[in-house]
């Protein structure tokens, strides 16, 4: 898996080199088209006129903040850029002037900064320049004291996350330069307790601070109680705003975070653009909406090892007591070099997740990976214990040539999940405009319970080049396929199908 990880890094400077183009309207013009090209001669059907004007209206839901032109350099609060000295004192002092000036940009120059947490503040937008490497420290400590998090799905008082804003508005993180925390076997990562990433025996890990966790969230004990942070072993977010307004993450790369990417929680008006994520390690997301309302991910390259984009809104019990959805989420523009699913929801989703538009987005197939750049293209994941709700899913306009293992799927199953009777409401996905060139394991699953069946599915105009195994559908109401190829042969069209237990039957 390292070799493969290192593989995937190779690879993903390769296709930014070579210049991937955007996707149009189609997977089959995608390749001939590039951004500014205008739209392929092609009659929008009604449901992308309909996921036109959605994902207009979620576009226009945010606001992207602006900055007065005013600049910090952090060089004139005493930061030196050799890549040792700490400038965790002269950034945030830096951070401070500018939010008491009224806002403006910190700037970081070229060079190598060493630094610990940064706390951004009302107004400030945190540049890094092309040429400039933020080099975040691997010890613990830099990262104390505790703050308010949410650890996946449960909140809790733990180690900042390496870029922190609580209760802020108006904030970013933007610039051509470089995020690095830092994190490999020897830091971080092998925290997750597995030996693919570096845990030997005897060696401390997390598994008894996250079965502590989810416990208290089950049980209802106060978060002021939940302090994890020193000695502990729950990783951090890369970069995590709680509670904030207008946020932006714009141009920079991120490599090697300690666990997920770029983690929005209960903030409103997110954008997320032209952003590389680099990261390998365990748990590594690229993007998670947690219990975020719009939400624009737009033109982000993703290379990770978990799911490049993946919604949530809560675990279990704590989810419920917080209760807040993700909803209006915009994908567009994207593209996918390595990781789980391309387009996540759940698996902690029990606050809701509703109103969410994918498209345009591009997988593409490098031979030096020797395997998936995604498992899955859409990937709705639950538990019998998560509740919640997931509606209005639109997926459309995909082009990949790579590997997949089930490109669409829903499963009530994940990661085992039994031994509960709350199962989440998931209705009204839609899946249009794909095509997947590359192999397939199963081309489309749906595996939920009589008891909570999913309901109103549309597949229409999608192509599966080869599939090794048939489509399953367990437990799902209202199905309609339409204009679907699997291996070149056309899937039965039938509309309002109810399926139970795999097998397919016409409704009425």
């Amino acid at each position: 898996m390292e070799d493969l990880a290192r593989r995937r890094l190779l690879g993903l400077g390769a296709l930014l080199t070579c210049g991937i183009p955007l996707l149009g309207s189609t997977p089959s013009q995608a390749a001939d088209r590039t951004e500014g090209q205008g739209a392929p001669d092609r009659q929008p059907a009604p449901g992308d006129r309909e996921a036109a004007e959605r994902a207009r209206r979620i576009s226009e839901s945010v606001t992207v903040p602006t900055f007065p032109d005013a600049w910090f350099p952090i060089t004139a609060h005493g930061a030196v850029g050799d890549g040792v000295t700490d400038c965790t004192g002269a950034i945030d002092r830096a951070i401070k002037d500018c939010h008491a000036a009224g806002g403006g940009h910190v700037l970081v120059p070229e060079g190598r900064w060493a630094t610990g947490a940064i706390h951004l503040l009302s107004g400030v937008d945190l540049h890094v320049a092309r040429g400039a490497t933020l080099l975040f420290s691997t010890d613990p400590a830099a990262y104390l004291p505790v703050v308010r998090t949410r650890w996946q799905g449960v909140e809790l008082f733990n180690y900042s996350p390496l870029i922190y804003a609580d209760g802020q508005h108006d904030i970013a993180v933007t610039g051509r330069g470089v995020l690095d925390a830092q994190g490999d076997n020897g830091h971080w990562w092998f925290w997750v307790g597995s030996g693919q990433y570096g845990w030997q025996p005897g060696m401390p890990n997390q598994r008894a601070d996250w079965a502590a966790l989810e416990r208290m969230g089950v049980e209802g004990v106060p978060v002021e109680e939940r302090v994890f942070g020193a000695g502990h072993y729950l990783r951090p977010s890369f970069i995590q705003p709680r509670s904030c307004r207008n946020v932006l993450i714009e141009g920079v790369t991120l490599r090697r975070s300690p666990m997920w990417n770029i983690h929005p929680v209960l903030c409103r008006e997110v954008t997320v653009r032209d952003v590389v994520v680099e990261s390998v390690g365990p748990n590594g997301d690229g993007c998670d909406p947690d219990s975020c309302e719009n939400v624009v991910i737009r033109r982000v390259t993703f290379a990770t090892h978990d799911d490049c984009v993946a919604i949530k809104s809560g675990r279990d019990q704590d989810g419920w007591r917080v209760g807040v959805p993700s909803r209006n989420v915009l994908i567009e523009d994207c593209r996918y070099l390595g990781g789980g699913g391309a387009v996540a929801v759940g698996s902690e989703m029990s606050g809701g997740v509703e109103n969410v538009v994918a498209r345009r987005l591009w997988i593409p197939y490098d031979s030096s990976l020797d395997e998936a750049s995604v498992a899955w293209i859409l990937s709705v994941k639950s538990t019998s214990t998560r509740g919640g709700y997931i509606r209005d899913v639109h997926i459309a306009d995909v082009a990949c040539p790579a590997w997949t293992y089930v490109p669409f799927e829903v499963t009530f199953q994940y990661m085992g999940g039994t031994g509960g009777e709350r199962y989440p409401e998931v209705s009204r996905l839609t899946a249009r405009n794909w095509s997947v060139g590359g192999p397939c394991e199963i081309p489309f699953r749906i595996r939920a319970v009589p008891a909570a069946p999913v309901e109103t599915v549309r597949l229409e105009n999608l192509s599966f080049a080869r599939a090794a195994k048939d489509p399953v559908m367990e437990n799902a109401t209202g199905v309609t396929v339409r204009d679907v190829l699997i291996g070149g042969s056309p899937y039965p069209t039938d509309t309002a199908r109810t399926t139970q237990a795999g097998q397919l039957r016409e409704a009425g």
